[in-house]
């Protein structure tokens, strides 16, 4: 008989460090399923949903190579909200779909969902059973990201713009990773003991 298989849902803000505690939920053991990383893949050369945002977008959003134009793509939906929709109607149902052939493929255990828009989707949130979010101070994510991409503060501004805010975030959380003013090293002890605590809590 098939054993239940938890979802856990992951999000948080860019530059909060979503990225290195899934990373490190990885190197515990999670199966942790990337939904920036199906999506990617969905638009690259071949991808499924190319042709569909050739469709809908035209021939000048898809590249010689057969992919979705991504710095085209991106000035236009952060000044489109109605672009914006048209894409994500595009690729959410192909992530969505294929998060839920990997959690089928699970015969028990926690399935990290990573999910970036967890916050924003009311979609997103009926596939989890429980969500953690990542969180730190906005100002702290803005220094990060500016150190990280080379980016110019109103272009961090900008996208922090766009996301569910913080307190939208953290209303969701069934389970808070605070990540300002700690080490790696401390950030990486809290997650394995979220981890086990889990695990027990759920006998896996």
């Amino acid at each position: 008989m098939k054993q239940h298989v938890v979802r856990l849902g992951l999000t948080g803000g860019i530059g909060s460090g979503k990225s290195t505690v899934a990373a490190t939920l990885a190197e515990l053991g999670a199966v942790v399923i990337d939904a920036d990383a199906i999506s990617r893949a969905s638009t690259t050369a071949g991808g499924i949903a190319v042709e569909a945002i050739r469709a809908a977008f035209g021939d000048e959003f898809v590249t010689a190579e057969h992919a979705m134009d991504r710095e085209r793509m991106r000035a236009r939906v952060f000044t489109d909200p109605a672009a914006k929709a048209r894409l994500e109607g595009i690729v959410h149902p192909i992530v969505r779909a294929e998060i839920d052939r990997q959690v089928a493929a699970m015969t028990k255990g926690i399935a990290v969902l990573d999910l970036p828009l967890l916050a924003e989707s009311p979609a997103w949130r009926q596939r989890c059973d429980l969500v953690w979010v990542v969180d730190c101070d906005p100002e702290t994510q803005i220094r990060r990201v500016m150190r990280r991409n080379g980016w110019p503060r109103a272009q961090v501004e900008q996208v922090l713009a766009a996301q569910a805010s913080r307190a939208q975030r953290l209303a969701i959380a069934d389970g808070v990773i605070a990540n300002d003013g700690v080490t790696l090293a401390e950030l990486r002890a809290t997650v394995g003991q979220r981890w086990d605590e889990l695990r027990q809590r759920f006998g896996l």
